[in-house]
């Protein structure tokens, strides 16, 4: 699913065209830059992760699992979530989308460099478990989109009762709420599967 999603979305920004931008916010100069290695350094780490989180692959290559990590850590999430933190404060989908891709990209840092640190430390459990968060954060664009389907098709037949006609309030609603679905629900998957009863064999 990874490979399929960074195959649709990456090429349209490997053209540097802005016109071909899903996410269009012309009166911020930086934007677009910065949108394009949003999306360049969060596919290193959409690809990378994936490969990680692997058990088959992790035991039977262990030094590529080690290198594979600095380049999921280095050369994806810290250039991709820096970048996010900017496109966050200004996304034109309104304030509560804001707030959500601020805070999203600050814990995706923050469960990334923990998870670095503990392996470095050699702490591999604690390693493991933050990683695991920073890998739900990291995919959650895919399920971003998968919510964003479903809010559309749930919120259309109110588009004008609720918001008066309004395509822009209905997009901030859109957005916001598409916004936090999309990281909060997977974050607190990874986090029940974290912490579910263990059974022995």
């Amino acid at each position: 699913m990874a490979v399929l999603f960074v195959a649709v979305s990456l090429p349209r920004y490997l053209t540097f065209d802005p016109a071909l931008s899903r996410v269009q916010r012309p009166g911020v100069a930086m934007h677009y830059p910065l949108l394009v290695a949003h999306v360049l350094f969060g596919s290193i780490a959409m690809i990378t992760c994936c490969i990680q989180v692997w058990p088959w692959f992790r035991r039977k290559y262990p030094s590529v699992h080690r290198y594979a990590g600095r380049i999921y850590v280095l050369a994806g999430v810290l250039p991709a979530g820096a970048a996010a933190l900017v496109l966050g404060a200004t996304t034109p989908f309104g304030p509560v989308a804001m707030a959500s891709n601020v805070l999203l990209a600050v814990i995706w840092l923050g469960c990334t460099l923990q998870g670095f640190r503990t392996a470095r430390q050699r702490r591999y459990a604690d390693h493991r478990r933050w990683m695991i968060r920073s890998f739900a954060l990291t995919l959650s664009i895919i399920t971003n989109r998968v919510w964003g389907v479903l809010v559309v098709m749930a919120l259309a037949p109110q588009l004008d009762t609720t918001f008066g006609g309004n395509e822009e309030l209905f997009g901030h609603a859109v957005g916001g709420t598409v916004a936090w679905l999309g990281w909060t629900v997977p974050l607190l998957i990874a986090q029940w599967w974290l912490d579910r009863p263990r059974t022995t064999a």
